[in-house]
């Protein structure tokens, strides 16, 4: 029975609602013009935090009714602004609402008003605007698309303080691009907001400075601009710089270091003035501490990633301030326990912005070593293993035979490093450091074969061989067998340093060839190949010193392995070793 109950019940509240809602919306209808101005406040006040109720209101039709009294002539001054702040007021609930008012072209209607000699309404329709198009929702076009617009915005600036704070807004989040960036430049927009940075405002020097932040982006010709202009005496760097001190909000400190980074990336400051190297790159460090929120924490490291890009110098004096790479392993350990959130909300929250953090990390970390080969090796000794295994699985793709990156990355000490990851206790550094290895040998010249054999040692490859990850064992193997091929071209021949050979290296190493002899015989027949392969280049009778090579292995019992696998079920183990004891015979 309960369950038959709940139906009608639920029926009943819902009709409540729309009844209620319905209320509101038949009052905008009322001949007597008090009483639809008192329908509209009404109104205003119902939907104010309550999005149930926006979303009701523009199911039943309020929006164009709202939009009719905002353009009406004969409706009052007051009775127009109060619909403007219910508009605004429904726009501030989900971006479906946002969608529902740009289709009733709502946008038209609010910049028309801008035309009203009232300054509460021109307030309220710029309030409105602000927020539908600070919504990812609405196409920034649609401020463009009126030549007269943007015009008339700069004129209404100097009307008050919510005027130059709501439209600065507005042109910080309509500023996509050079041909935006040309529009508002054209019609004044330096000239026009540079003085609103001494507002007694704090709302309408942050909108401000946000301006010239989207303006100077990539834009050689309004940094240039800027860096000349003079507000109470004071050129506009100048004014940056002191709104990045550390006693100013950090909100102003990120900004100010934006519009500095993006002047100086655009080449209107240079990369050594003081106002750069003692002043932005400083603040944007701190920025990236864990005291910081996490969104300033992304945004810091993504704009100083951006500032010392080109710039080695910038980029050396990055890496030893503040900690700056030992700070940025903290990124990587965001959130702390996935588990112990309950609330979906939050752990969406959290996922979101760990997957940032880790993002923003990336960027610095790439322009950190984008010209430093000191500090590479810096950023690898300090960067957490979950980096370390991203950047060692590029490695491994970067230095096959093919790739164009191979040269270069050998020339900046890639073999020391990587026979570093080797000796990781986490597993995966392990197998990519090996495995980066295996594709550097591949085909290789016999003096970069003689460094990875000198830089990893022989007793550091027979520990790989006891390694109890199997991909390790499989990886070291293929290394061995990369090393011990050759191409037909190129005879082994002694490393000039030291006189040896890598096949010396391991027929002198009986620890090794026991090994090998281990895996001949192991289960898994994957690793039975990679040891075959090994054996097949030692036995090869065409290279120097085969004879010998071939009397050591079948005294350790080797071919008598051989003639077992000739005769296995895995058609490519028979193959290898049937070749294999060819070379024998022949």
């Amino acid at each position: 029975m309960a369950c038959l109950l709940e139906t009608p019940i639920r029926m009943s509240v819902l009709s409540e609602v729309t009844a209620s809602s319905r209320h509101y919306v038949d009052r905008l209808f009322d001949p007597d013009p008090q009483k639809v101005l008192q329908g509209v406040i009404d109104m205003k006040n119902a939907v104010i935090g309550n999005n149930k109720q926006k979303a009701n209101l523009i199911v039943l039709g309020a929006v164009p009714r709202l939009l009719y009294l905002l353009q009406q002539e004969t409706s009052s001054t007051e009775l127009k602004t109060e619909c403007a702040v219910v508009l605004g007021s429904l726009a501030m609930g989900t971006e479906n609402n946002v969608k529902s008012l740009l289709d009733c072209h709502i946008i038209p209607a609010l910049l028309q008003g801008l035309l009203s000699p009232d300054l509460k309404f021109i307030e309220a329709c710029l309030r409105c605007l602000r927020t539908i198009f600070t919504s990812p929702v609405t196409p920034e076009e649609l401020l463009y698309t009126d030549a007269t617009v943007i015009p008339h915005l700069m004129a209404l600036l100097s009307r008050s303080r919510y005027t130059q704070e709501y439209i600065c807004q507005i042109f910080s989040h309509c500023c996509k691009g050079p041909d935006h960036q040309t529009i508002l430049f054209n019609h004044g927009a330096v000239q026009n907001i540079a003085h609103l940075l001494t507002s007694v405002s704090y709302k309408v020097r942050m909108q401000a400075l946000k301006c010239f932040s989207v303006l100077a982006f990539e834009n050689p010709q309004v940094s240039m601009t800027l860096v000349n202009v003079l507000v109470d005496g004071e050129l506009l760097p100048q004014i940056f710089v002191k709104m990045l001190q550390r006693d100013k909000p950090i909100e102003m400190q990120l900004t100010s270091a934006k519009c500095l980074t993006y002047m100086c990336r655009a080449g209107a400051i240079r990369t050594d003035d003081s106002c750069i190297v003692l002043k932005t790159l400083p603040c944007l460090v701190r920025m990236c501490s864990k005291e910081r929120l996490l969104e300033e924490r992304v945004e810091g490291a993504e704009t100083l990633a951006y500032l010392i890009e080109p710039d080695v110098e910038l980029q050396r004096i990055a890496s030893i301030t503040d900690h700056l790479i030992a700070m940025l392993a903290d990124y990587f350990k965001y959130p702390s326990s996935v588990s112990a959130i309950t609330d979906i909300k939050r752990l969406d929250h959290d996922l979101k912005h760990a997957h940032e953090l880790r993002q923003a990390a990336f960027k610095l970390y790439a322009s950190l070593g984008a010209n430093d080969e000191d500090i590479r090796k810096k950023v690898l000794q300090n960067a957490p293993d979950e980096i370390l295994v991203v950047a060692s699985s590029m490695l491994c793709n970067l230095l096959l035979e093919f790739s164009p990156s191979k040269e270069p990355i050998l020339e900046s000490g890639a073999v020391e490093l990587l026979c570093g990851l080797t000796q990781s206790e986490n597993p995966a550094l392990r197998v990519n450091g090996i495995w980066a290895l295996m594709n550097m040998a591949f085909q290789a010249e016999q003096k970069i074969k003689a460094d990875i054999l000198r830089s990893l040692s022989t007793e550091q490859l027979f520990r790989l061989l006891s390694d109890s990850d199997l991909n390790v064992l499989m990886k070291t193997l293929g290394l061995l067998r990369n090393l011990l091929s050759t191409r037909p071209t190129l005879c082994i021949l002694a490393n000039i340093a030291d006189g040896t050979t890598a096949k010396e290296l391991i027929m002198t190493n009986d620890d090794i060839l026991q090994k090998i002899k281990y895996y001949m015989g192991h289960s898994h027949v994957k690793l039975q190949l990679a040891a075959m392969f090994c054996i097949s280049n030692l036995v090869w009778n065409e290279e120097e010193g085969s004879q010998e090579r071939q009397d050591k292995l079948r005294d350790m019992g080797i071919v008598d392995i051989l003639h077992k696998l000739s005769q296995s079920p895995d058609s490519n183990l028979c193959d290898k070793a049937k070749m294999a004891l060819q070379q024998y015979l022949a």
